[in-house]
């Protein structure tokens, strides 16, 4: 479906997008498979790609930038959406930003260091992770916590919701949540580890038990939006005790 304006010089084309987020799609299904996961993996996996390779990073992956096509098909496609904080990063330019979501962005925003692709990588892992458990692996009760997490590294594989899920499918995860963004895989032309994240599909095997769960004790919670994460002015150069959150970057 398009939607063309004939009085006006410019033409916009539109895709019609049917089946809503992914993250309403883990939601409401409830049961997951590795299958099925390694089916959206593979989709997102080669859309990343494709951008890396135009040197461009998305800086906001997440469930609810995830589209699909049609909800109701046995193999749905997604469009990737949202590249309100996206970057063309050229080979030898330096970007940094405080701009993301706070249960997807990486170590290196939070600590306002350079990104890159591999940026874009460490999200990739925590949508797996989300798509295998229903689970976020670095929510906290609040933002200031998640966030601590999340430069801590501190997430686990809860066996209530991993108990049947595969050690390959597990080693995917760890081995796109590093703290270090220079060992992350991540897609080509940029970097030495150019097809390491295409690659990577390949080790989620078949899953048998349901994927999605809502935590304990409670509903899961909203989704969360894109954030600014701020230093106070008095305290000189950055330091984790000073930052603090603010809606920004929409």
């Amino acid at each position: 479906m398009f939607n063309v304006d004939i009085f006006s010089p410019n033409v916009l084309l539109l895709d019609l997008i049917r089946g809503g987020e992914l993250f309403d799609f883990i939601a409401e299904k409830e049961t997951l498979s590795e299958e099925e996961a390694i089916e959206f993996q593979e989709q997102i996996l080669k859309g990343v790609a494709y951008m890396h390779t135009r040197h461009i990073a998305h800086f906001d992956l997440k469930p609810e930038n995830i589209m699909l096509l049609e909800k109701d098909v046995p193999h749905p496609k997604i469009k990737i959406i949202d590249f309100g904080l996206a970057q063309k990063i050229d080979d030898g330019t330096v970007y940094q930003s405080l701009c993301g979501t706070p249960q997807y962005i990486a170590p290196e925003v939070i600590n306002y260091e350079p990104l890159g692709p591999p940026t874009d990588m460490w999200s990739i892992g925590v949508i797996t992770y989300i798509l295998l458990s229903g689970m976020s692996p670095f929510q906290g009760e609040t933002d200031a916590e998640t966030l601590t997490n999340v430069v801590a590294g501190n997430y686990e594989f809860d066996d209530r919701f991993f108990k049947e899920t595969s050690e390959m499918a597990k080693d995917f995860i760890r081995q796109l949540l590093l703290k270090d963004p220079r060992s992350v895989p991540w897609a080509p032309p940029i970097g030495p580890r150019s097809a390491s994240s295409l690659r990577l599909s390949a080790v989620l095997a078949t899953r048998r038990e349901p994927a999605y769960r809502s935590p304990p004790g409670g509903d899961r919670k909203e989704p969360g939006d894109a954030w600014l994460l701020g230093y106070h002015e008095e305290a000189g150069s950055p330091s984790p005790g000073d930052r603090y959150l603010r809606p920004a970057c929409m």
